[in-house]
């Protein structure tokens, strides 16, 4: 059995089924790009039925700096004179998160800076976020078959790991194609043992992208891609489509290339956002698991002259 080598594979960062709900999550370029003043809450519980199954909790907002438009001053009847006061280009955000599989859990915290430059009616983002985080290893959930277990006596079961993101987004009125990386500094756990440092965090893509096209007055349909990888080109792969009714109801279908559908759904009430997605996997663990349940929550300030302010050149 020695001679045969086995490869592994696993996760480092959690999955989100309605990431294009709230795409700041994924991409740091998207804080402010809307205008809108966004707050999202993110439940998601995978692979129910397992115990200590991973669970993601994530808390997100992000908003514009606005600036005033340019303003019409009348200085004399023969006269008038155009003032340009700085349009708002700078986007902020933050993203509070605990995610846990097992007995190790990871709890971070990201801050955000982005900028926007707009060309015509679209406009070009980019985003820079820093992110630290920790991580935590329950050393009272181990069981211990071998009392000389180097990595278990030497180890350091709260390690704090700094780290940053980048993004870039270009975004219409109907189109949007997102690249982000993360954990780009590829940090090193080491877990307290010398021979253990060889675990590291691996850098991240995700390339996103969307489109709308309005059936009628009533209904419109978005298809929408994600495509991930690791720094070992590992690619995982989204493909779905939600469709709208009158903006205020939506439903849709997702495939990812692990052989999983997610069914979602939601309805937006006023400035609030209630969207649920099941995941159902078709792979050998749908023997025993019952799915995956994440939801969301959002709420959304600046419908009308706020979202807009930005826009009058």
């Amino acid at each position: 059995m020695l001679l045969f080598p086995f490869k592994v594979r696993s996760q480092q960062l959690p999955l989100y089924s309605q990431y294009m709900m709230n795409k700041f999550i994924l991409n740091p370029a998207v804080a402010g790009s809307d205008a809108y003043t966004s707050i999202n809450l993110t439940a998601r519980e995978q692979w129910i039925g397992f115990r200590n199954s991973p669970k993601t909790h994530a808390l997100s907002a992000q908003t514009r700096i606005l600036g005033n438009s340019y303003i019409l001053k009348r200085l004399s009847i023969r006269k008038k004179h155009k003032a340009n006061s700085s349009i708002g280009r700078v986007g902020v955000g933050g993203y509070v998160f605990n995610d846990r599989s097992g007995m190790v859990s990871r709890t971070g915290v990201q801050l955000t800076y982005a900028y926007h430059i707009l060309l015509d009616n679209n406009q070009l983002s980019f985003g820079l976020s820093g992110t630290a985080y920790q991580v935590k290893i329950d050393k009272e959930d181990i069981t211990v078959w071998d009392e000389n277990d180097l990595l278990i006596n030497n180890l350091d079961n709260i390690l704090f790991i700094p780290d940053a993101n980048i993004g870039v987004y270009y975004s219409t009125p109907q189109l949007y194609i997102g690249l982000s990386a993360s954990q780009l500094f590829q940090a090193s756990v080491k877990f307290g043992n010398r021979q253990f440092e060889s675990y590291r965090l691996l850098r991240h893509y995700y390339l996103m992208g969307g489109y709308t096209v309005e059936i009628n007055d009533y209904f419109s349909l978005e298809p929408n891609l994600l495509i991930k990888t690791s720094e070992i080109w590992n690619f995982q792969a989204e493909i779905g489509a939600k469709i709208y009714y009158l903006k205020d109801y939506w439903g849709g279908l997702t495939y990812r290339t692990d052989r999983t559908f997610t069914i979602l759904g939601g309805v937006k009430i006023d400035k609030f956002f209630v969207g649920y997605a099941f995941d159902y996997d078709f792979a050998s663990i749908s023997k025993y698991s019952f799915g995956t349940h994440e939801f969301m929550l959002a709420v959304r300030f600046g419908e009308k002259a706020r979202r807009y302010r930005w826009l009058n050149r």
